[in-house]
């Protein structure tokens, strides 16, 4: 089963049918001595520190995981309203924490649009009617335009 994620508050293309229950994950992570040096070293000319961005993915993708184990546990399709926080723990150690609503949900049926219902005695419109022409002035172009330097 595939539990679809969304940080909306609902699903595209979806109805939710039933909210479950709140599911979370999370994960503590320190840094590595060596990368915090590397990183320290990098400080100094700028530039990305890709070894914070790579533990950072890392983390993220492991609360993910926790989180859709426990939404997997209570049934559900989807987990939505879907968020994220960061804490530190202690020095060099910080928490990364996801959560959102576990809910079942059921694709909605796509129907095509009803044609247009028009009054009788009116007909519909023609569709290659002419344009207008863009060299003609509108009733708008008449107006005062706002300049805001005066």
């Amino acid at each position: 089963m595939t539990v679809q994620l969304s940080n909306l508050e609902h699903l595209p293309n979806y109805q939710i049918t039933e909210r479950l229950d709140v599911v979370y994950g999370s994960t503590v992570r320190s840094k590595h001595v060596g990368k915090d040096l590397f990183a320290s070293l990098k400080n100094i000319v700028g530039g990305e520190l890709t070894a914070y961005t790579e533990l950072l993915e890392e983390s993220r993708q492991e609360a993910i995981d926790r989180m859709i184990v426990k939404a997997e546990a209570l049934g559900a399709d989807a987990v939505v309203g879907l968020r994220f926080s960061t804490s530190s723990i202690a020095q060099g150690a910080s928490e990364l924490f996801v959560y959102g609503t576990a809910v079942k949900a059921v694709p909605v049926q796509q129907q095509p649009a009803p044609p247009p219902q028009y009054p009788s005695g009116h007909t519909p419109p023609i569709q290659n009617a002419p344009t207008q022409n863009p060299q003609t002035p509108t009733p708008a172009d008449d107006l005062p335009r706002f300049n805001p330097f005066g």
